[in-house]
């Protein structure tokens, strides 16, 4: 029993052909045809039953196929060991972000690490910090994209970046052309947010406390998105991260007003499990966000502790 063999019988089961399965193998159809009744020989049972117009597979050999299918995977896993051994930027890289940093940041993003790393494909996710945690912790994800502070037993984290807020308003409001508002103000207004769930609203709240009780003026909606089309509509105002109104997320039915300096911002960083072995991956990602030239996005040197990064300038239009 040898790879080759595990590999034609697991190709002739999902191509249920023989001529197919060796044209996908790259060998011969004679060739496969007598390397698979060898190995049936040697295992001392009938894999496929043959018949001239197809190729069923038996019983027990769906199992065996099966096995080897897991068998193939292991054998390529540890090329690819063997391969990140060499250089730790081979192989895929599984990076999630929170909702209201992954449409804005990612695209931007990947185009950055791609050109540092040509062979480490991405696999994004976008979810909740909670849903990002265990998805780090069951191996699901490498490294997330989450707001700081963070903290979880055997997760590791690093600043990024910090980002201002802006206000968002209806075209026409009556806080349109102001040169800023303030944090207070916002109580005054129909608010619309994300539900709890998401980080990004606590943080709006804790600008703003007044939002937090039970008699302010505060609707919900399940993506940033269409919160900025609810305000295009006049149905309220909302607060969003600079990056989120960047010129091709802009609206001719939105205007944009400035916090009063300091306006509040926000601290992402990226979060990894302390045996994640990959730590090139980490300077790639830190490299990549570096280069980014997104509005309102300040990063942050690597020895730089969130607790210490304050926002000095209000931000220009």
């Amino acid at each position: 029993m040898n790879i080759n063999e595990l590999r034609y019988i697991v190709t002739v089961a999902q191509t249920r052909n023989f001529r197919r399965a060796a044209e996908k193998c790259f060998v011969s159809q004679p060739a496969l045809s007598t390397a698979v009744l060898k190995l049936e020989e040697e295992l001392g049972v009938r894999l496929f039953e043959r018949s001239r117009s197809e190729v069923s597979i038996t019983t027990v050999g769906q199992l065996i196929v099966e096995k080897a299918a897991q068998v193939l995977e292991e054998v390529e896993q540890i090329r690819l060991l063997a391969r990140q051994g060499k250089n730790p930027l081979v192989g895929p890289l599984k990076l999630g972000a929170i909702h209201t940093v992954g449409p804005y940041l990612l695209p931007d993003l990947i185009a950055q690490i791609h050109r540092s790393a040509p062979e480490m494909p991405l696999g994004g996710e976008e979810n909740t910090t909670a849903h990002l945690e265990a998805q780090l912790r069951n191996g699901a994800l490498d490294v997330a994209l989450i707001a700081l502070p963070f903290s979880a037993p055997g997760i590791l984290t690093q600043a990024l970046y910090t980002e201002y807020f802006e206000v968002v308003v209806p075209k026409g409001h009556r806080w349109s052309g102001r040169a800023s508002v303030s944090s207070p103000e916002l109580s005054e207004e129909q608010v619309l947010l994300l539900p709890s769930v998401h980080c990004f609203s606590t943080q709006v709240v804790e600008t703003c406390p007044d939002l937090g009780s039970k008699h302010a003026a505060v609707q919900q909606g399940n993506s940033l998105e269409t919160i900025r089309n609810m305000v295009a509509s006049g149905m309220g105002i909302t607060v969003l991260p600079a990056s989120a109104n960047s010129p091709k997320y802009r609206s001719t039915l939105l205007e944009i007003s400035p916090f009063k300096a300091p306006p509040p911002v926000r601290h992402i960083g990226m979060a990894w499990r302390k045996s994640f072995s990959r730590p090139e991956v980490l300077k790639v990602i830190r490299e990549g966000v570096a280069r980014l030239k997104l509005r309102g996005i300040t990063p942050t040197s690597e020895a730089s502790d969130v607790s210490l990064i304050v926002s000095s300038d209000t931000p220009a239009e």
